[in-house]
Protein backbone atom coordinates (compact mmCIF):
# COMPACT_ATOMS: atom_id res chain seq x y z
CA UNK A 1 0.00 0.00 0.00
CA UNK A 2 1.77 3.12 -1.18
CA UNK A 3 -0.88 5.65 -2.09
CA UNK A 4 0.41 8.27 0.29
CA UNK A 5 -0.57 6.34 3.39
CA UNK A 6 2.02 4.92 5.78
CA UNK A 7 1.67 1.98 8.12
CA UNK A 8 1.40 3.02 11.76
CA UNK A 9 1.20 -0.48 13.18
CA UNK A 10 -1.31 -3.11 14.14
CA UNK A 11 -4.11 -3.11 16.70
CA UNK A 12 -3.33 -6.01 19.02
CA UNK A 13 -7.01 -6.51 19.88
CA UNK A 14 -8.55 -6.51 16.39
CA UNK A 15 -5.47 -7.41 14.33
CA UNK A 16 -6.31 -4.58 11.93
CA UNK A 17 -3.64 -2.38 10.43
CA UNK A 18 -3.61 1.36 10.96
CA UNK A 19 -2.53 3.70 8.17
CA UNK A 20 -2.27 7.48 8.01
CA UNK A 21 -1.15 10.23 5.71
CA UNK A 22 1.74 11.72 7.62
CA UNK A 23 3.31 15.15 7.64
CA UNK A 24 7.12 15.12 7.53
CA UNK A 25 8.48 15.57 11.04
CA UNK A 26 5.08 15.12 12.69
CA UNK A 27 3.97 12.71 15.39
CA UNK A 28 2.34 10.27 12.96
CA UNK A 29 5.43 10.39 10.75
CA UNK A 30 7.53 9.37 13.75
CA UNK A 31 5.10 6.53 14.51
CA UNK A 32 5.27 5.34 10.89
CA UNK A 33 9.07 5.52 10.97
CA UNK A 34 9.13 3.42 14.13
CA UNK A 35 6.73 0.85 12.64
CA UNK A 36 8.90 0.61 9.51
CA UNK A 37 12.10 0.21 11.53
CA UNK A 38 10.54 -2.40 13.81
CA UNK A 39 9.27 -4.38 10.82
CA UNK A 40 12.66 -4.21 9.10
CA UNK A 41 14.41 -5.37 12.27
CA UNK A 42 12.11 -8.37 12.57
CA UNK A 43 12.49 -9.37 8.90
CA UNK A 44 16.27 -8.93 9.11
CA UNK A 45 16.42 -11.25 12.10
CA UNK A 46 14.04 -13.79 10.57
CA UNK A 47 15.89 -13.82 7.24
CA UNK A 48 19.20 -14.25 9.04
CA UNK A 49 17.86 -17.17 11.07
CA UNK A 50 16.38 -18.77 7.96
CA UNK A 51 19.58 -18.48 5.95
CA UNK A 52 21.57 -19.99 8.84
CA UNK A 53 19.24 -22.98 9.04
CA UNK A 54 18.32 -25.73 6.59
CA UNK A 55 18.21 -24.72 2.92
CA UNK A 56 14.99 -22.93 1.98
CA UNK A 57 12.86 -24.01 -0.93
CA UNK A 58 12.63 -21.57 -3.84
CA UNK A 59 9.11 -20.56 -2.73
CA UNK A 60 10.25 -19.98 0.85
CA UNK A 61 13.27 -17.98 -0.29
CA UNK A 62 11.12 -15.87 -2.62
CA UNK A 63 8.63 -15.18 0.18
CA UNK A 64 11.36 -14.09 2.59
CA UNK A 65 13.13 -12.01 -0.06
CA UNK A 66 9.89 -10.23 -0.97
CA UNK A 67 9.28 -9.27 2.68
CA UNK A 68 12.87 -8.07 3.12
CA UNK A 69 12.56 -5.96 -0.04
CA UNK A 70 9.30 -4.46 1.26
CA UNK A 71 10.93 -3.65 4.59
CA UNK A 72 13.94 -2.06 2.89
CA UNK A 73 11.59 -0.04 0.72
CA UNK A 74 10.04 1.40 3.86
CA UNK A 75 13.23 2.15 5.80
CA UNK A 76 15.46 3.48 3.02
CA UNK A 77 13.45 6.72 2.65
CA UNK A 78 13.83 7.24 6.40
CA UNK A 79 17.60 6.89 6.10
CA UNK A 80 17.71 9.07 3.00
CA UNK A 81 15.90 11.90 4.77
CA UNK A 82 18.44 11.65 7.58
CA UNK A 83 21.64 11.65 5.54
CA UNK A 84 21.19 12.47 1.85
CA UNK A 85 21.60 16.14 1.09
CA UNK A 86 22.77 15.90 -2.53
CA UNK A 87 20.44 13.30 -4.08
CA UNK A 88 23.13 10.65 -4.44
CA UNK A 89 21.02 7.88 -2.89
CA UNK A 90 18.40 8.22 -5.64
CA UNK A 91 21.11 7.72 -8.26
CA UNK A 92 22.27 4.53 -6.51
CA UNK A 93 18.68 3.25 -6.32
CA UNK A 94 18.20 3.88 -10.03
CA UNK A 95 21.45 2.08 -10.86
CA UNK A 96 20.40 -0.83 -8.64
CA UNK A 97 17.07 -1.14 -10.47
CA UNK A 98 18.91 -1.17 -13.81
CA UNK A 99 21.34 -3.85 -12.61
CA UNK A 100 18.49 -5.92 -11.16
CA UNK A 101 16.61 -5.78 -14.47
CA UNK A 102 19.72 -6.85 -16.39
CA UNK A 103 20.47 -9.72 -14.01
CA UNK A 104 16.87 -10.94 -14.05
CA UNK A 105 16.95 -11.14 -17.86
CA UNK A 106 20.22 -13.15 -17.92
CA UNK A 107 20.10 -16.81 -18.81
CA UNK A 108 22.14 -19.29 -16.71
Amino acid sequence: MNDGFRLLGYDAVTGKTAYARTEPGGFLDAMANMAALETAAVWHTLAGAMTDGPQLSADEANFVLARVVEALGEVLPIAVRAVDDDGSVARYAEAGRDIGTAVRDMKP
